[in-house]
């Protein structure tokens, strides 16, 4: 019974493109408390009127880390304020939370959603002196695994992966998906012989930070073999990764899961604290 309500609740009529997000979303923030935790919306990180976010705090004591939370829509899609059930999850565990937009398809293509991903890290670094975690679900974490992975996307803000960023966390993220077949996809990503470049597959290196990659064995929308050679050839090539499937989660139930209402689907939330809690203090220097 518990199962099938999940599965509708955060279903969608139609998955025909990558990584796309529904109103599920409206349901699960109807159901998320609005007491507990601070709100102050729509800070600017950025000239453009895409680069605003929001932030969430503890009601009471200083935050334990922040949080930037990416989240997914195809790089066409997606509103910050969609996903205020994000915010209350993370800032309930004592976490600061930081949501942006950032700009998508067609106004921009590929890199320009890194570029803006990679100027709200350089916010959350100036505003927040404690260890810094990327977390973003589908298109978000390809974002924030990129930023992990490609030193150029934050040497252009002035800063480093692997002394700014404590860990990476992808729900769902895809890592290693050529060929591209959607159309919309070949116009964010640009000519065929430039697209091996956008792979996160394609920067793995021993001085990233620490990477987390979790999927759902049931998704159908972004396989989870992404997350498995994500991993594999991060270690491979002397970096510190972790792959780890869910049974029965899709696409979206995995990001759900992070709800109030849905946390026992999967321990999903619970997973990504404890890999805060190890790597907040292990932070590399020197790099």
């Amino acid at each position: 019974m518990r199962r099938h309500s999940l599965r509708t609740l955060l279903s969608c009529s139609s998955l025909v493109a990558l990584l796309t997000a529904c109103s599920g979303t409206d349901l699960l923030n109807g159901l998320t408390p609005r007491e507990g935790y601070g709100l102050e919306a729509g800070i600017a990180y950025g000239p453009d009127d895409r680069h605003r976010l929001d932030l969430y705090a503890p009601e009471s004591g200083e935050p334990e880390a922040m949080v930037l939370f990416f989240y997914g829509g195809s790089w066409e899609s997606g509103e910050r304020g969609d996903y205020r059930f994000v915010g209350e999850a993370f800032a309930s565990q004592g976490l600061a939370v930081a949501i942006p937009d950032y700009r998508l398809y067609p106004p921009v293509r590929y890199p320009a959603f890194l570029e803006d991903s990679a100027a709200a890290v350089a916010w959350a670094h100036r505003h927040h002196k404690g260890p810094l975690f990327l977390v973003g679900h589908s298109a978000g974490a390809y974002n924030a695994v990129m930023l992990a992975l490609d030193d150029r996307l934050l040497a252009a803000e002035g800063l480093r992966p692997c002394d700014t960023l404590a860990g990476v966390v992808g729900l769902a993220g895809p890592y290693d998906f050529l060929p591209l077949t959607d159309p919309a996809l070949k116009a964010i990503f640009g000519p065929a012989a430039g697209r091996a470049a956008t792979q996160p597959v394609a920067y793995v290196n021993p001085k990233a930070p620490p990477l987390l990659l979790l999927s759902g064995d049931a998704d159908t929308v972004v396989r989870p073999r992404n997350s498995r050679i994500l991993a594999e050839r991060q270690r491979a090539a002397g970096g510190k990764a972790e792959a780890r499937f869910y049974d029965d989660l899709g696409h979206l139930r995995i990001v759900g899961a992070l709800s109030r209402p849905l946390r026992a689907a999967a321990p999903v939330l619970d997973d990504i604290r404890r890999f805060i809690d190890t790597e907040g203090s292990a932070i590399q220097s020197g790099c």
